[in-house]
């Protein structure tokens, strides 16, 4: 069952009452981004206070500092005027509950979707699978904490990426909506 009809029928009532939106700048009104998780429990326009305009919102699986990923925030520090950036994990993230090796085994299987019990991720469907995830890396999480600073740190040491812009690290918790600065995320991120 698919629903077209639903988006379709929220976005008419959306466009009711669109008002001045059309008008909104370019570069994002606060001057800042952030990188987290494409998890749906994770809505950054109300953890962090933001209205249509306001920031540059880059979701990923995981929230991970991947080519594509710095390759959005230097686009919109170079083009569109950021001058700070979040990089925001999560409790609780899928990308906890894996290895490249489980995704990798389990593609290899079946494309169909895997199901998540009490030993990790496993294979529900037939196959055929493909061998073709042997050559992506995956970006999946061991340690929450250490991989926010990781991403921070991949971040400022990129060669695009200005010496001046800070960037900060956090984990979101899914379980009460605070922010937690992760230890030694503003020391690897700070603008120099």
């Amino acid at each position: 069952m698919s629903l077209l009809n639903e988006v379709l029928d929220a976005n008419k009532a959306y466009v009711e009452n669109f008002g001045e939106k059309g008008s909104l700048a370019l570069p994002p009104a606060r001057q800042f981004a952030i990188l987290t998780c494409m998890d749906a429990r994770l809505d950054p326009a109300k953890y962090a206070g933001l209205s249509e305009g306001d920031a540059h919102v880059i979701r990923n699986a995981g929230g991970r500092a991947s080519d594509d990923a710095i390759r959005s925030l230097v686009i919109s520090y170079k083009l569109l005027g950021t001058k700070e950036w979040f990089v925001i994990h999560h409790s609780n993230c899928g990308m906890e509950f894996f290895t490249d090796e489980v995704m990798r085994g389990l593609l290899s299987q079946s494309l169909e979707t895997a199901a998540l019990g009490d030993q990790g991720f496993y294979d529900i469907g037939a196959g055929p699978g493909s061998d073709e995830g042997a050559y992506i890396d995956w970006l999946t999480v061991a340690d929450r904490n250490k991989a926010v600073i990781e991403d921070v740190q991949r971040i400022r040491r990129h060669p695009l990426v200005p010496k001046g812009i800070p960037i900060h690290g956090f984990v979101y918790e899914v379980e009460t909506g605070r922010l937690l600065e992760v230890p030694g995320a503003k020391e690897a991120g700070a603008a120099k």
